[in-house]
């Protein structure tokens, strides 16, 4: 798409339709698989050390990212101000909302970070894995723990180009960062190309550059003179008051993200203390998964960019059919992958594993995770349509309620009293999704975000 403002203000037959978002949405699917690729790649890499060291990559990165997520989720609420300024033809205040989001998210990110490295020891202590497994995550974590800030300063910068309807760049600058980090993997954990020979640590550091990497592209981009004259991207002073605007509607989208990323991080902690073979195979599992639903992700956060820019152009209309055409795209994707779980779940498994015992642990998770991942998508996209309207609060308290107050409790009595082990944890893990995908669908049917005002 670009950003040509005829075309993105443009109402035709196809605005809002199925070839609308799928246009839209497929750079960004890529894109948001190449995010997560990062981890894929690091855990498949790492995964032929050993499943102490695959455990190990699983448990610390979780727990960064849970430590993290705050401060990550508030900076794509940049999107929605973005969105909706560039559907209602003020295209040039587009760049100064990028602008504040870096000055009031990413300083906030770099001393998370901080704390993070200077904790690592204290944190792995506390979450107590098994022996093998503790100091290997603890030297994961402080590697990772240095890419934060840059994480942070590249989902503004992506936050502001998606909204504005250029899907193109962020594609790119996934792309080469992932490439870096597929070179620098091997090169560190395994001591090729003339790298050091770092193993586990090797691939934090891997990711943490490509991360930094990742940043750097994306905010050359946003420095071009082409930009400049359509959006007002020249650098911009504090304002308190946008600012102010930003975190109400992005606190609620960070409180959501680290509420269920710790509640998901808590999981994988008992997860680990059932054995590394269990906690290695649940680490798998939410590898391949983490490829499934950054697809919705990717649709999501095209219905967020088509829902803000038709609020923006006063056409709830095209706003609501380019969410029901974002639910179509998102099932059609979801039943190939669920297919894929059902007739190839040894073969999937066995690219992070070959232990025998992750895999029996392993397969049976994947047909779960057939059904798992439609619940999964249809609470993703949901939850990008009401973003884009700016109806996080909602949505908030929903998620961050049904991870602490339904999935860990359930996931833990099926698990351990209830004797259904690593299975039963995910049992637990589904059923709260599904009721959260319900209860999203819901939310955006009663059309509460149509009142909504940012």
């Amino acid at each position: 798409m670009g950003f040509n403002e005829q075309n993105a203000t443009g109402i035709t037959d196809q605005s809002g339709g199925l070839r609308e978002i799928a246009t839209l949405a497929t750079p960004l699917v890529f894109s948001q698989i190449l995010i997560t690729a990062m981890g894929v790649v690091d855990s498949m890499v790492v995964g032929r050390l050993g499943a102490s060291e695959l455990a190990a990559v699983g448990l610390a990165g979780m727990w960064v990212w849970a430590l993290s997520a705050f401060f990550v989720g508030a900076a794509t609420s940049v999107q929605t101000f973005v969105a909706q300024h560039h559907g209602a033809n003020e295209s040039e205040k587009c760049g100064s909302w990028c602008w504040q989001g870096l000055i009031s998210v990413v300083p906030c990110a770099a001393i998370a970070g901080l704390l993070i490295f200077l904790g690592a020891h204290e944190i792995m202590q506390m979450l107590d894995p098994s022996d093998d497994v503790k100091p290997l995550a603890r030297g994961y974590m402080r590697a990772r723990s240095l890419g934060v800030a840059g994480l942070a300063i590249a989902v503004t910068l992506s936050s502001f180009f998606r909204g504005i309807g250029d899907v193109r760049t962020p594609f790119v600058a996934t792309l080469l960062a992932n490439l870096l980090n597929l070179f620098l993997d091997f090169g560190l954990v395994y001591g090729w190309f003339g790298f050091p020979k770092l193993g586990v640590v090797g691939a934090g550091v891997a990711t943490t550059i490509s991360e930094w990497a990742y940043a750097g592209i994306v905010a050359w981009f946003f420095g071009r003179a082409a930009l400049l004259q359509a959006f007002g991207t020249r650098r911009a002073q504090p304002d308190w008051q946008a600012i102010r605007r930003l975190w109400r509607v992005g606190l609620p989208i960070a409180g959501q993200w680290v509420t269920e990323m710790a509640a998901l991080a808590l999981f994988t902690t008992f997860v680990a203390r059932m054995g590394y073979a269990q906690m290695a195979a649940s680490h798998a599992f939410v590898q391949l998964m983490s490829l499934s639903f950054m697809q919705a992700e990717g649709i999501s956060l095209a219905a967020a960019t088509l829902v803000g820019r038709y609020i923006g152009a006063e056409r709830l209309d095209l706003a609501e059919r380019s969410y029901r055409s974002s639910l179509v795209l998102a099932t059609l994707l979801t039943a190939i992958v669920a297919t894929l779980f059902m007739i190839l779940p040894e073969q999937l498994i066995g690219l992070f594993a070959d232990d025998p015992a992750v895999l029996a642990f392993a397969g049976p998770l994947l047909m779960l995770g057939a059904i798992y991942q439609y619940c999964d998508a249809m609470a993703i996209v949901t939850d990008g349509a009401l973003r884009g309207a700016g109806d996080t609060t909602w949505p908030f308290i929903a998620r961050g309620s049904l991870a602490w107050f339904i999935m860990l409790p359930l996931s833990y009595a099926l698990a351990f009293p209830l004797g259904g082990g690593l299975t039963g944890a995910w049992c637990g893990g589904l059923v709260s999704m599904a009721i959260l995908a319900a209860l999203l669908v819901w939310r955006f049917r009663s059309g509460a975000w149509q009142r909504i005002r940012i």
